[in-house]
């Protein structure tokens, strides 16, 4: 792999036959060993995350039986966190006291962060990459891992952020079912734009198929969602060559206009930021909204607590669309990664190692996969029979992952998405236009952005 250097596969070598060394070593041995792992936005449908970690120790331990060694590892579970931001913290505050979990399930983007705060340590220091079932991660999963060309985790899950679009309602306003099939396919060939969502949630809310506000219906808080709108319009995140984040002020703009347009349109409601998720959840299930944009763990949802039972009678999915020619059709996913913290037990910390390595091999991963409805890490799960015969799995994959980009593992991107939101926010509620709200977003990401940031 590229990303690899031969210095860096020197030390991940040493580090394993080092383990390896010590499970030979001597007389037999007998060691106990308490594992803490905590998962961020980790609701029931993601306990996998957790008791993957479980079933690696099981295997790990039973290694070691073989080779007449004892291993005995107790894994404490938490994903009971109020939120991201009370999970974030949690976790730093048990770093700055010396107790932070040995590992972390947590967004790729923390990757930055946290590795320049000393937090966490490379995953390549203690694992082969080159070797099964490493070796079978998706790439480009293992690049969003990455920052400053080394390996900090291990992609825990896959994901992507499509468009829906509630069938029925679509045939009320005159498309065909060939059509409504066809429609992926418009979508990823720039045919179907987000002009045309406008247009298709007005003839909705004109038709009063649905109530007025709910023609397009979007995500009700900030989240990588949104910075998909500003792909389609043509904005780049980060600039390939330097790294540095990119303020496309003509992309930001007409991506916020757009949304200024749907409330215009009566299509999307003024005060729809800030919805309670249930409600949203819940109508967007239902058919009450005609077209919406989410995640592909929403099938989960919307399959189980909504008690929608046929989800492909009812809903189209696809790329979120282009908005114009600069831009295209995209979807953006967002890894969760497995992060080994720092620790002074740095047995510990092989061990921990040892077990994301194994919760990765893609029988394990797939379970997890399946059941909150994710994607898969590896190219093996294809031929996974449990991942294979589900076919919300086989289709969001191929549909959406081949053009799926990711946010920058950049240190500064977390204030640069808070403040496009903030921008889209008071653009989208009427308190500024979007030029002023996008001038407004370009004074204050030079301010805190400074030299991190290139403006076009």
């Amino acid at each position: 792999m590229t990303i690899l250097s031969s210095k860096l596969r020197q030390s991940t070598a040493a580090a394993v036959l080092a383990l390896t060394a010590i499970a030979f070593a001597g007389d037999a041995l007998a060691k106990d060993l308490t594992i803490t792992v905590w998962a961020g936005g980790s609701g029931d449908n993601d306990v996998y995350r957790l008791d993957a970690i479980e079933m690696a120790a099981d295997i790990l331990s039973r290694e070691w039986a073989v080779r007449g060694d004892e291993l005995n590892i107790t894994v404490q579970k938490k994903r009971d966190f109020a939120g991201w931001p009370e999970f974030k913290q949690a976790v730093t505050l048990a770093a700055e006291s010396g107790s932070a979990p040995n590992i972390v399930v947590t967004s790729h983007t923390d990757i930055a962060p946290w590795s320049q705060a000393g937090l966490i340590v490379p995953v390549e220091d203690y694992v082969d990459l080159d070797a099964w079932p490493l070796n079978n991660i998706y790439d480009n999963l293992l690049e969003m891992t990455s920052y400053n060309g080394v390996v900090y985790g291990l992609p825990q899950d896959a994901e992507a952020r499509p468009f829906f679009f509630w069938k029925d309602t679509m045939k009320k306003i005159g498309y065909t079912d060939e059509e409504i099939e066809a429609l992926p396919t418009k979508v990823e060939l720039g045919e179907y734009t987000l002009q045309n969502v406008l247009e298709d949630a007005k003839k909705a809310v004109d038709m009063e198929i649905v109530e007025k506000g709910y023609g397009f219906y979007p995500r009700v808080s900030n989240g990588p969602d949104y910075a998909q709108f500003y792909q389609s319009f043509g904005g780049e995140l980060m600039d390939k060559e330097t790294g540095k984040l990119v303020l496309d002020k003509k992309a930001m703009t007409e991506f916020y206009q757009f949304f200024v347009d749907a409330v215009e349109a009566g299509v999307t409601r003024k005060n729809h930021i800030g919805t309670e998720w249930d409600q949203w959840y819940a109508e967007v299930a239902s058919g009450k909204a005609a077209i919406w944009h989410g995640g592909t763990w929403h099938y989960a949802r919307y399959t189980g607590k909504e008690g929608l039972d046929d989800f492909f009678g009812n809903i189209q999915f696809s790329l979120i669309p282009a908005g114009n020619e600069e831009g295209h059709p995209n979807t953006i996913t967002h890894p969760l990664a497995y992060l080994l913290t720092a620790q002074k037990d740095e047995e510990a910390v092989e061990i921990a190692a040892q077990l994301i390595k194994i919760a990765s091999e893609p029988r394990i991963n797939t379970l997890h996969a399946i059941k909150s409805s994710h994607l898969g890490i590896t190219r093996e799960q294809s031929n996974i029979e449990l991942y294979a015969n589900d076919r919300w799995a086989s289709e969001a994959t191929a549909r959406l992952l081949p053009f799926a980009s990711s946010q920058p593992n950049n240190l500064n991107y977390g204030r640069f998405s808070e403040i496009m939101f903030k921008g889209l926010e008071t653009a989208w509620t009427g308190t500024k236009s979007p030029a002023d709200a996008v001038a407004e977003v370009e004074v204050e990401m030079k301010a805190l952005l400074g030299n991190d940031l290139i403006v076009r």
